[in-house]
């Protein structure tokens, strides 16, 4: 299978536009209204990419090695750099920016462990917590004051909830997984 399809040009636009979107976050002093506006439509483009390039890939036939694997390192490079660049301007407690990626890290390691039996595949539970991470993030993003702001915490605090609670469950379906399957199967 070809490695260059529409699939996985769009993950590669993904991985490209983290640094653009961390350029704009950081212009001036990373609190300029016209550069976070254009730094939240950057981050926006890039999360539109993930919905597009999956469903793509599966509908046409377009899933290759390169993109199972370009695909999640692209969405946690997004998601990271917009956590971290928001934590270092302030806007978000590191606390926030810590559980999120401690996450993230140990699901990462917990696929690379269980892959000799399998591939977990991403829970609806899983995607439910990226949708409410992007918007969030998007949400925080944006120079937003007032009630605004409060909306942004509401989701940023359902984010995290999510976030906890599909590392768990991911943790758990390994666990069975692992202890019902021989290696290799």
């Amino acid at each position: 299978m070809r490695v260059a399809n529409l699939a996985n040009v769009l993950t590669g636009i993904r991985m490209v536009l983290v640094p653009v979107f961390l350029a704009a976050l950081f212009v001036g002093d990373g609190h300029e209204t016209y550069w976070r506006i254009v730094a939240f439509v950057v981050f926006a483009v890039a999360v539109i990419t993930d919905r597009f390039d999956g469903a793509l890939a599966r509908s046409y036939g377009m899933v290759t090695e390169f993109g199972t694997l370009a695909d999640p390192i692209a969405d946690k490079a997004l998601i990271g750099a917009a956590l971290i660049g928001l934590s270092v301007l302030g806007d978000l407690p590191w606390w926030v920016t810590a559980v999120i990626l401690a996450r993230e890290l140990a699901v990462t390691v917990l696929r690379f462990v269980v892959l000799r039996r399998g591939v977990i595949p991403a829970s609806r539970g899983g995607k439910l917590k990226t949708l409410v991470q992007a918007v969030a993030i998007g949400l925080f993003v944006l120079p937003l004051s007032g009630g605004w702001l409060v909306v942004g915490w509401v989701v940023m605090s359902a984010a995290v909830v999510l976030t906890v609670l599909t590392g768990l469950d991911y943790f758990v379906s390994a666990v069975r997984d692992w202890r019902g399957r021989p290696a290799g199967h």
